[in-house]
């Protein structure tokens, strides 16, 4: 066991499982099955699995790969599919229509054992408009018949990789960039971290805050600060979005009487909106405070992102003055 980056994590978990299920397929396009762990190790599955098991690229063309993998999928083969940080959406309308839909409109009789391996782009300065978004995943979570998962660390994505692969139903798995760097043990094995199980990072009394994705790793940054501002947070990641696992999340409101949702995507109807609307309904007279991204395309200028990205020191005021109200 030992720390390893979040890409070489979760193509570990899928070497693990293209091992034990022969007739698992991955299907990519711009970025390879290849990654390199802080000791020397060497995944790359084309060379170890090659064609058509892992197909040497594909067209620059979402719709055409993800619907060839929804197919495969459909006739039984389970299948993976990794589409780049700029396509948030390509898949959206295949999912919509087809992939959530299999298992409902066969009652029952039909799976569609997918996983989407969604690359978020995250809000980081210099890309534009056009490629630092992040919050796509509400848009699928708003979707029946998925599992929605945005790890936070490599032991999360590593883990919920695993599941997600050996699930029967259709996945979609975000993994954002900024989790790579996250420094976590990750073991060599194989094990599953459950869909839709939350966990506890930290215990606390005054508050309770949540965040999933790169929101959970501005969180962590924000512990420090949070103590120095003597508040006792009590600090939950979802690690799911579908299903949401608010068991965790109503437990600590009403020990705390107050929830402070973080999200990286944008202000309306982002995930932290529902957690917070399925709080209130459940935690009659808790106080509630949102920190998202604004409702506008990102900017492409770095201070102008930076003011308005979510980050750990908006995080410790927003906490601060819930905690004060």
């Amino acid at each position: 066991m030992a720390p390893k980056p979040g890409t070489y994590a979760i193509l570990e978990a899928v070497q693990h499982e293209m091992r034990a299920q022969p007739h698992l397929t991955f299907w990519w396009q711009s970025s390879k099955p290849v990654a390199v762990s802080p000791m020397g190790q060497v995944i790359d599955l084309f060379a170890e699995f090659g064609d058509p098991r892992v197909p040497f690229g594909t067209a620059i063309n979402e719709e055409w790969y993800i619907g060839a993998a929804a197919g495969a999928a459909m006739s039984g083969v389970p299948t993976i599919a990794r589409t780049p940080s700029m396509t948030p959406v390509r898949a959206f309308d295949l999912v919509f229509n087809q992939i959530g839909k299999l298992r409902h409109m066969t009652g029952g009789q039909a799976h569609m054992p997918l996983v989407i391996w969604q690359d978020g782009a995250g809000r980081a300065a210099g890309p534009a408009g056009q490629h630092a978004d992040a919050g796509q995943e509400s848009l699928y979570a708003a979707l029946p018949g998925v599992k929605v998962v945005v790890p936070a660390d490599p032991y999360d994505a590593k883990g919920l990789m695993h599941a997600s692969l050996r699930d029967p139903d259709p996945v979609i798995f975000f993994h954002y960039a900024e989790i790579n760097g996250v420094r976590v043990d990750v073991p060599d094995e194989a094990y599953e971290v459950k869909i839709g199980e939350a966990i506890t990072r930290q215990e606390g009394n005054d508050i309770t805050i949540v965040g999933y994705g790169p929101a959970a790793v501005e969180i962590n940054r924000a512990v420090e600060g949070l103590k120095e501002a003597g508040i006792s947070a009590e600090i939950i990641d979802p690690r799911s979005l579908k299903p949401l696992p608010m068991d965790t999340i109503l437990q600590s409101v009403r020990k705390t009487g107050r929830l402070l949702a973080v999200d990286h995507g944008h202000e309306t109807l982002c995930g932290a909106t529902e957690i917070i609307a399925r709080c209130a309904i459940g935690v009659p007279g808790a106080k509630f405070a949102r920190l998202a991204f604004p409702d506008a395309p990102p900017p492409g200028a770095r201070r102008m992102i930076e003011w308005m990205r979510p980050d750990a020191p908006k995080i410790v005021e927003a906490a601060r003055k819930l905690v004060a109200a």
